[in-house]
């Protein structure tokens, strides 16, 4: 049985409000995204509404996720989208390698000030860089070359964040690590490159929900819009999802 870290109605959302992120918002993200939300996984980049002490509005976009805390309650944690990343404390050889989407392994401060080994990479959606301990993900690495039967050097060009494509049943298969993943390893029917653009073919131009609409513009940055904001572009576009819908189900 899959196991879940948080159910939906456990998600703080008085505390995503306060930073323009209703529920209904949230609830219109699709089920593959609240799956890996309540599963401890971060969100996509959205965009967040704040308002500073002069009364102004400030608008950003940030992923978020949600953690428990010792008294049981859940509360979020936001990862806001950067500038540039803050990588100047690795050499320039791993910089480049950072500044390509790949993983490197570094020496990282954990929170409790020790010094260890770790996987690091730079989230290509807010430039913030991630971090997790080498063996979590040397462990599932470890299973995932048990299970097909890798060798040592294709172990270690993964570990140097480098994808490996695999034939599998006759069809190119392609892993890589990808810390924004639940286990750290992600997995995606087709050549590198197909891995690469993944996160970003997963969502359409316009993903309905039952409240509104999440728009994709040419930028890969989504944003929502409330049923009753509705232009007749999206009218006509949903009702062009609902005759896919239905024709699909038709079909099955």
């Amino acid at each position: 049985m899959k196991k879940v870290l948080f159910e939906l109605n456990e998600l703080p959302y008085p505390t995503l409000e306060r930073f323009g992120l209703t529920q209904e918002m949230v609830e219109d993200l699709p089920m593959h995204v609240l799956n890996d939300i309540c599963n401890g996984c971060p969100s996509p980049v959205l965009p967040v509404r704040v308002t500073d002490e002069n009364g102004e509005q400030i608008e950003s976009r940030t992923r978020f996720a949600i953690v428990r805390m010792d008294n049981g309650q859940t509360d979020v944690v936001f990862y806001p989208a950067l500038k540039s990343s803050p990588i100047e404390k690795y050499d320039e050889a791993q910089q480049k390698r950072l500044l390509a989407r790949k993983a490197i392994i570094a020496d990282v401060e954990m929170p409790d000030g020790r010094m260890s080994k770790a996987f690091v990479q730079v989230d290509e959606g807010t430039k913030q860089v991630m971090y997790v301990p080498t063996p979590i993900i040397g462990r599932n690495l470890q299973v995932l070359a048990e299970e097909l039967h890798l060798g040592p050097a294709e172990i270690n060009g993964m570990q140097h964040g480098d994808p490996m494509t695999l034939v599998v049943d006759n069809a190119p298969i392609t892993v890589g690590i990808d810390l924004n993943a639940r286990t750290g390893i992600r997995f995606c029917a087709g050549n590198e490159q197909q891995w690469r653009e993944q996160t970003k073919r997963e969502w359409g131009k316009y993903t309905f929900g039952c409240y509104g609409c999440w728009v994709m513009d040419d930028d890969g940055n989504l944003d929502y819009v409330h049923e009753d904001d509705y232009t007749e572009e999206l009218w006509n576009e949903q009702k062009k999802s609902g005759e896919r819908n239905r024709a699909a189900a038709v079909h099955k």
